[in-house]
């Protein structure tokens, strides 16, 4: 089904595919080459598919006094979207932050971790989902290991994972498309234990394959299931892969990835499911995560069966917010002690896509709106939900085209957020780079960079040890570069 607003995206990404195309017919173009995997044994392997990886330079040194944290959940160490990483480079040259590596990559959206000075990844190359270890600073290759895929997207996006690694020492685990899990030794690689979830509770593919990454707290692996018949979230023992217990029934799982919490001094886990089903059904879970004990459960999903909830809880103290594009918007619930809740404001002006929104001093900041061109960045009163602003990111670049330049003008689309060091750090959709000072005043563009050029930067930035990690998921139009991952030097003095 498609309606009139997905026929206007369309027609603007024509627009721009036409633009970019006459930019390429006046740059050299280098030859592509569509990356070919050989058949892996599940377990070890001596056949690397890995493309070699190109050493730019080396990065600063760290200041003295540095802050730094490793980078083991999807959103960043505290699973919130902030970092206590310090100090950063703040004003960006013109040339861009200092590129230290590159490593040509195969397809998927999912970011990498880093733990330990070293950069873990998860991707497709060929029939394979392949997940590797990486040196921190060089990019040099410690291990790899994957698997058979045979995963096919029905609406023509990447047929890659979507999940990032999550690191739990000494174990690393990796969630692909078709719902393979895997727990792998973190030092060599070698598998301990995997489950393929799909089959084991007979799971339909959903709009996008899985999209939802597992979270590990104590012994236990939560996942988002949304089996059929039930259980909707499923606790797995992280050593083994055995099943602890099952929670709910019904709700489908989305692609929002289950959020620690802790409420009222007890453990929780929240899970926003809703993916694909009719009727549409789906919303916030509250489960105790030692018996799987469901507290509430909150209906929130856009009417719509083609919808998704994508974008995580936020949790402030005890409250959490959530939020859903098509036509939904965002809800605040404060629990009470005894785990029931109340719905202390409803709004339709901040209902983010995927990209999750973050909570700073008081204030809910986030992207409102379900395509890239609509895309504005909105500041919610956490207490109210009143509306302190809403802007659009303007982006205009200078492009050279037959020989002269042309301002062409790009939106940050549904931007990522990284709370750190006194600012917040902004990753687009077409890979811009961007310091922004939020306040309930108004947003100021500090400085900004266009990274990858490219299309489908839907990831979160990875920031760790003061080295930036971005996943360029498609081709750029701009450079001809293909799919690679990146490194980049952001240490500050």
């Amino acid at each position: 089904m498609i309606d009139r607003t997905d026929v206007v995206v369309r027609w603007f990404h024509c627009c721009v595919a036409l633009v970019v195309m006459v930019i390429l017919s006046m740059l050299p173009q280098g030859s592509f080459n569509r990356l070919i995997a050989e058949q892996l044994d599940p377990v070890n392997s001596d056949q690397s598919v890995l493309k070699p990886t190109v050493v730019h330079r080396k990065p600063k040194p760290l200041a003295d006094g540095a802050i730094t944290s490793d980078w083991t959940n999807f959103f960043g160490p505290t699973h919130n979207g902030v970092t206590r990483e310090s100090p950063l480079l703040k004003t960006f040259p013109e040339e861009g932050p200092g590129l230290v590596w590159e490593m040509p990559t195969g397809s998927g959206y999912a970011v990498p971790a880093v733990y330990d000075g070293r950069v873990f990844y998860l991707q497709r190359m060929g029939n394979q989902e392949v997940v590797c270890a990486l040196n921190a600073v060089t990019g040099k290759p410690l291990w790899e290991f994957g698997y058979p895929t045979d995963y096919s997207d029905n609406f023509g996006y990447s047929n890659g994972p979507r999940c990032p690694p999550v690191i739990d020492p000494p174990y690393l685990y990796t969630y692909g498309a078709q719902g393979k899990l895997h727990c792998l030794q973190l030092e060599t690689g070698n598998r301990v234990w995997s489950r393929d979830l799909m089959k084991d509770y007979r799971l339909k593919q959903n709009y996008f394959g899985v999209g939802d990454t597992p979270l590990v707290d104590g012994d236990k692996v939560i996942v988002n299931l949304g089996a059929p018949q039930g259980p909707s979230v499923l606790a797995l023992d992280k050593r083994t892969g055995k099943t602890i217990w099952g929670s709910g029934k019904s709700w489908s799982p989305g692609y929002s990835s289950p959020i620690p919490a802790l409420i009222h001094g007890k453990r929780r886990v929240l899970v926003f499911s809703g993916g694909e089903s009719a009727p549409a059904d789906g919303g916030l879970m509250s489960i105790d995560l030692e018996n799987g004990a469901m507290d509430f459960r909150f209906p929130w999903r856009s009417r719509s069966s083609v919808s998704v909830n994508a974008a995580s809880p936020v949790v402030a103290g005890n409250r959490i917010f959530v939020s859903a594009s098509y036509r939904t918007g965002g809800a605040m619930l404060e629990v009470k002690p005894d785990f029931s809740f109340e719905l202390l404001w409803k709004s339709p002006d901040l209902g983010t896509h995927w990209t999750t929104a973050i909570h700073k001093d008081g204030y809910l900041y986030g992207f409102h709106g379900r395509h890239e061109p609509e895309a504005t960045l909105v500041c919610l009163e956490l207490e109210t939900g009143k509306v302190m602003w809403r802007e659009q990111i303007l982006l205009e670049e200078s492009v050279e085209i037959g020989g002269s330049k042309q301002d062409i003008p790009f939106v940050s689309g549904r931007a990522s957020l990284l709370v750190v060091d006194g600012n917040v750090l902004c990753l687009g959709e077409w890979g811009h780079l961007v310091w922004l000072d939020l306040s309930p005043v108004g947003v100021q563009i500090l400085s900004r960079t266009w990274l990858t050029k490219s299309r489908y930067t839907w990831g979160m930035p990875v920031l760790s040890q003061g080295l930036l990690y971005i996943n360029q998921n498609e081709r750029s139009p701009v450079t001809g570069t293909e799919p690679r991952l990146l490194c980049y030097d952001l240490r500050g003095s």
